[in-house]
């Protein structure tokens, strides 16, 4: 399945503030923890927890969310499908970027490890 334009410019325009709490909802009503969530995170993005609420706080969005990003170096071991997209397929940096946050959110609420979960 190939991204459009306009679905990639949606993901752009969507703030992290907004979909944050959903991520929160997802792991712990699987039995997880925000600290996990916060943590999963950080691997990706090298944010520590100031940084994220700041941006959460400034309402960012997933464009200056990530440009702001220090995307950790196994970010592109993060494989498989994610909303019916194959992560590794989608052309569009951004968007990419976007799936592999979802895609380890996803891993968490599912019980994966942390140590599978951060590719280290």
């Amino acid at each position: 399945m190939k991204t459009t334009p306009d679905h990639n410019e949606r993901i752009a325009r969507m703030t992290f503030a907004s979909v944050y709490p959903h991520y929160i909802t997802k792991v712990t009503r699987k039995g997880r923890t925000k600290a996990e969530l916060d943590q999963v995170i950080t691997w990706l993005t090298g944010f520590d927890e100031y940084k994220l609420q700041e941006l959460i706080h400034d309402n960012a969005t997933f464009e200056t969310f990530f440009k702001q990003a220090h995307l950790h170096p196994n970010a592109p071991l993060i494989k498989g499908v994610i909303c019916g997209y194959r992560i590794e397929e989608i052309e569009n940096p951004l968007t990419r970027q976007v799936r592999y946050l979802d895609k380890l959110v996803d891993e968490l609420a599912k019980g994966k490890k942390l140590e599978k979960i951060l590719r280290e």
